[in-house]
């Protein structure tokens, strides 16, 4: 039952006499429900509630922010930024270079914050849930440094960490991430849940 309650968002499990099944939703459940005879009600109709969700995807140089309604995208914004390598050479050099850096990488994530704002702030009070991708160290900053942003924490999702250089088509295959239930099958003799996630 690790998978279960190591769950952010809950999970379902069904468990009948040939099959077993272990269903961790993408958005939280609300409530403990126990029912024979393997009623999905309560789970439907939480995966077919079309939530309006706010996501935003950085890394270093790019970013794309998007909101959705379900899988419907109602606004969108994607972008780049100047921001160098880190540098190698040691010395004065180096940290001069560093410094600009972080001047860039400030600029950079200050125009990020004011792009979310201008996306996401039209749709804040129908918001449901937030959520964060790309490179952990970057967004990690971004939400930090963001006071607009720091108001979702209580309705962030996981974040979606395998992402790469956000841009449109990136962003727009990620709400398919979002909507998608990790689900683990296991055998009636097996002990454990040490099934394969479908």
């Amino acid at each position: 039952m690790e998978l279960a309650a190591g769950s952010r968002t809950g999970a379902a499990i069904f468990w009948g006499p040939s099959r077993k099944l272990l269903i961790r939703p993408p958005f939280p459940l609300t409530e403990q429900y126990i029912a024979p005879g393997g009623d999905i009600e309560p789970l439907r109709l939480l995966l077919e509630h079309d939530f309006t969700i706010a996501l935003v995807l950085v890394r270093l140089g790019a970013f794309a922010i998007g909101v959705w309604q379900g899988d419907n995208l109602l606004t969108s914004k994607t972008g780049t930024g100047l921001v160098h390598g880190r540098h190698r050479k040691g010395g004065s050099s180096q940290r001069r270079f560093e410094r600009h850096r972080e001047k860039q990488v400030d600029v950079f994530l200050e125009r990020v914050c004011g792009h979310a704002r201008q996306q996401i702030e039209p749709y804040i009070r129908q918001l449901d849930f937030f959520v964060y991708g790309g490179a952990w160290t970057t967004f990690a900053t971004l939400r930090n440094e963001c006071p607009f942003l720091r108001q979702f924490e209580e309705r962030s999702l996981p974040p979606l960490l395998d992402i790469p250089r956000p841009r449109r088509r990136v962003l727009e295959a990620a709400i398919a991430d979002i909507l998608s239930s990790h689900i683990t099958e296991w055998a009636p003799c097996s002990p454990d849940l040490t099934g394969t996630a479908r």
